[in-house]
């Protein structure tokens, strides 16, 4: 294995991530989901709202959509979905009634938790062990790497 400054070459580094990140996507999609969940046919798309919504909180369509940096309408059409099947609630916005907040039902809020909580303790016995500016070079290091996959990644390597 060569190294820069005391860390892997980017050849090394890429190498070891491109055989890293299908074990890692594997393990959390094996996540068993909770028996109250089961049959509802959810999609990654349904467990990134479900955790903007425990992790973030209680919100509006337009902000759960600009959360998920996707369009109001697709967020609309998964509150719909899940509303529709009970596992999310619409309540007026005590601060402007025309406005719908979006929650977990009291029904589904322990179930999504526990399901959720496999991620988020594994990520604070990693992130707990940092530095917090190894913390900071790890979150923007997976931003940069999402930011390159949505322009399409396809950037010639260099000869090495």
């Amino acid at each position: 294995m060569s190294s820069e400054s005391g860390g892997p070459a980017v050849d090394e580094a890429v190498r070891t991530l491109l055989l890293l990140m299908p074990r890692l996507v594997g393990r959390a999609k094996r996540l068993p989901i909770p028996q109250a969940l089961q049959g509802f046919d959810l999609a990654p798309r349904h467990l990134a709202l479900l955790a903007h919504l425990e992790y973030g909180g209680p919100a509006s369509v337009n902000e759960l959509a600009d959360r998920l940096e996707v369009a109001p309408t697709t967020v609309s059409l998964m509150v719909s979905e899940l509303s529709r099947r009970g596992v999310l609630e619409r309540t007026a916005d005590s601060a402007d009634r025309r406005r719908r907040i979006v929650a977990i039902a009291p029904a589904y809020t322990a179930p999504i938790s526990d399901w959720l909580s496999g991620n988020a303790s594994a990520w604070e016995r990693v992130m707990r062990d940092l530095e917090p500016a190894d913390r900071a070079t790890v979150i923007a290091a997976l931003r940069a790497y999402e930011a390159a996959l949505a322009q399409g990644g396809d950037e010639p390597r260099n000869a090495s």
